[in-house]
Order: structure tokens, then sequence, then C-alpha cells
């Protein structure tokens, strides 16, 4: 099969004339993208990104990485007129600039109050609402730290650009966060999803939201995220009782906004199987590592539906290139420790236990109450199911449902306050590594399920 290389994207022949084909089919904006999981799963559900936003360097190489899809007869990773760093870049000037590099590349993409954009999405950064994320931001008051507000700028693209639909994505951790230690639970919810509705009433949208649960969307997480979603006046008309707004005023499920609940979350043997490579456990209990310790080709056949969905194209091949399947040196104590957890049902033996974070076994199968982990942005967070060892960057890939095809840029991973920053100090950057990536993505299987919804809908609707 012959492959195109285009700034380290590597996608089938067949791949790019799919992509030329639906250039410009379902437009969508992705606002605070990371290493590009939400687009990912549009992209699947037919939609196409016009443009994107992101801060950090290393996630935004990532994203762009991944985007060879042509704009105008030029790769979109090489148009830098529509990708942006800081959000806050995205004024009304700039927004202007926006829509005449589009015209210009003769994209006909009307901003204001027809706008042909079928979808903004974002999901701001969302260390400060988590309680883990919070914890490792040193305790500011979450008022002082500024990525706490980027929902308001958020609200003002849409303001600009009105979508058709836009979709707001972030943490379980939203629902109960306070401003300052004194605040009132739930006061940034409050404060947030107000922010959404005003615009709805101003603007013209109907908004509702929800709690889900990636794992009742086909990703082997439970995962819960908070999902906002605003649906434009004239959509609703058209739409008409192909959606029941009047069976609740918050819930975006019911009142048929979001996809009802679908596929169900495969096991872990499912998703890591073809990756066990035999040799490895050996290995770390010899200390006996090579410089890169990685398995370089797939060490078994894929078997079944997942295992070949994760291996698209010539990946299904056995001795197929395997890339980011590289282990972590994890010294003899280490090893011990996690061959003993292994052997006890995950329970830690009292001469391994420290103050670290816990960590736990993963399980093959899930049993009968599914997913029960998330994935966040530590590697050793989680020891595998049959080796001593936490998990490689493909496998954190695949707990996030991104193929293997996919391309990650930057550093496998790094120090805590590297990755943490300290607001105490002012210090917001953070580094972003492969392993936080992924993690703080949002799961492709459930991006996807998002999209296909809401291209049927606004099939449905004639747009």
């Amino acid at each position: 099969m012959e492959i195109v290389e285009t700034l380290d994207c590597q996608v089938s022949q067949a791949e790019v004339d799919d992509l030329l084909d639906r250039s410009v089919r379902r437009p969508m904006i992705d606002l605070f993208a990371g290493c590009g999981g939400l687009s990912l799963g549009f992209e699947k559900g037919g939609f196409t990104p016009i443009f994107v936003n992101e801060l950090n360097d290393d996630a935004r190489a990532t994203y762009l990485a991944n985007r060879c899809h042509e704009i105008a007869g030029r790769p979109f990773n090489q148009r830098p007129e529509l990708h942006s760093s800081d959000v806050w870049e995205l004024d009304q000037a700039r927004l202007n600039d926006l829509k005449k590099h589009l015209e210009s590349l003769e994209i006909n993409l009307e901003f204001g109050l027809h706008s042909n954009l079928d979808v903004l999405a974002g999901g701001p950064p969302c260390q400060g609402y988590s309680g883990i994320g919070h914890r490792r931001s040193y305790a500011v008051d979450k008022v002082d730290i500024p990525s706490n507000h980027l929902f308001e700028q958020m609200a003002f693209v849409i303001e600009q650009t009105r979508p058709r639909i836009f979709l707001f994505e972030n943490v379980k951790g939203l629902l109960s966060s306070k401003w300052t230690k004194e605040g009132a639970k739930g006061e940034i919810w409050d404060h947030v999803y107000g922010r959404f509705k005003r615009l709805g009433e101003e603007h013209g949208y109907s908004v509702r939201w929800k709690l889900v649960y990636a794992k009742d969307y086909g990703v082997p997480q439970n995962r819960p995220r908070v999902l906002i979603v605003g649906f434009r006046d004239d959509l609703v008309e058209r739409l008409g009782r192909k959606l029941k707004l009047g069976a609740d005023e918050e819930d975006a499920v019911a009142c048929g906004m979001l996809p009802p609940y679908g596929e169900i979350a495969p096991d872990l043997n499912e998703v890591f199987g073809d990756l066990l490579d035999g040799q490895v456990a050996t290995q770390l209990r010899k200390q006996d590592f090579d410089k890169k310790f990685a398995t370089h080709f797939y060490p078994r056949p894929a078997k079944g539906y997942w295992q070949e969905y994760f291996r698209p194209d010539d990946l299904a091949k056995r001795g197929a290139t395997l890339a980011e399947q590289e282990y972590s040196k994890h010294s003899s104590k280490v090893v011990a420790k996690f061959d003993a957890m292994l052997k006890n049902d995950g329970v830690i033996p009292e001469e391994f236990r420290t103050k670290k974070f816990a960590q736990r076994v993963l399980p093959k199968t899930w049993g009968n109450q599914g997913p029960t982990i998330t994935a966040c942005s530590l590697a050793d967070d989680y020891v595998h199911f049959a080796q001593p060892r936490s998990l490689t960057v493909r496998e954190w890939a695949r707990l996030q449902t991104f193929p293997d095809s996919y391309v990650f840029k930057g550093k496998r991973t790094t120090g805590g306050l590297r990755r943490a920053g300290n607001p105490r100090e002012g210090i917001f950057e953070r580094e972003v590594p492969k392993y936080t990536q992924i993690g703080n993505a949002v799961p492709v299987k459930l991006a996807e399920a998002v999209a296909s919804h809401f291209d049927d809908l606004l099939t449905k609707a004639g747009f």
C-alpha cells in the first residue's frame, strides 16, 4: 500500500483520497484541542476541522502531525493561518482574518446570524476543576488560576461565529468546585453553566447538559465527563419533533441533543492482548534492558473486533512496525512490588507501601460493573494485568481509543513539577508529555458517538 508522508503524518493514499473528497464537509472548529482526541472522533463522525486552537506546543504538534486533510489543495497542517496557540488571540479582528482566509481558499464559510459553521467544540484545561489536578496545583484558590476562566473566551468565540451546534466538555469535578476555600460547593459550575445559558438566551440557542460516562460509548474507562451542548434556534426549528426539548430542562440525552448510550466497553485483554511481549517480564526481573527498552513489532496477530479496530490497514499485518511500545525501566524493587501486587489481587504488601499516590493492578476483564478506571496523566497509576510494569504510551493511547496509527510528539514523560507547574509562585506553564497529552484527551469513541449523532441531526434538518 502506498504511504504518503506530510509533516510526519503518515496516511495511506486511500485515506488521502477520502479526505480530499470530504475536505470541507461538516466544518468544525476545535478550541483547546490538545492532541486531538475530540477532533479525531468528529472526523470519524463525518466532520472536518477547519481551525484549531491549542496553547501547548507539543500537544499542538501532535494534533497537526495527524491532520493531513487538504484545505483547498494544501494540507491543513501546512496552513498556519488556520492554527492558533493562545485562545485569547481570537478577538474580533483575528476572527475576521480567519473568515477572509477561508474566503480566499474558496471555502464559503459564514460567521454571524446565519453561520454555516456546523460545530464549535472545546474543553478548556481542567486541572483547576479536577480534585487531583488541583492538589497538584498547590491548592491555590481556583479563582486565581487563569485557565479556570477560559470558558468565558470560548463563549465569546461562540457568540462571534454562531455555529449551528456548540459543545463544551470538562471533568466531573467542575460540578462541585468552589472558586475559593470559603466558597459554596458548585459555585464554579453555576458560573460556567450560567454563562452558556445566558449565551443561549441572548444569541438564540437551546442549551442543555449531561454528565456522561465514557464506558457507555465503547471506551475501556469509566471516565465521567460533563458535556454542555447548544443547538441554534433554526436547527431546533427544522428538527421539530425529532428533538424532545420538553422532556427535561437540563438533561441533554433525554432531550435528544446528545446520543443515547451505545457500545459496550471492551475488556482489557481485548484492548492489549496483541501487544503482550512475553520477553518483557523476564527482562524486567533480570534488569536486562536495551538502550531503548521497547517492542518494535507486533508480537501477536490481531484477534477480534477491538484489536483490529486499533490496527487499521497495513498495521493489521503480523510483523508491522509498532510505535510507542517503549517500557519504563523499573528498578528491581519496583518490579518486585508489582510482582507482589499481581500475585495478591492488587494488594500492596506492607514492605512496599509508601506515601505515593495509590496504584492499582488493571483487571484482565471488568466483570459485570464494566470499567472502573479513569486514565489521567500519570503512567504509573496502573500496573499491567499480566506483567510487572506500568503501561506504555501505546497502551495508554488505546485506553483512550486512539488507533495505533496516531502519532504523538514531545517527551514521553516528565517530572511532577514540570508537569504541574507551581501556581503558588505564579508559574502556570506546564509541560505536556505524551502520557499527559493522552490522559487529557477526549476519548475518541466518545467523541465519535457525539459527532455521529450531531451529523445525523444536521442531515435530518437539511443542513
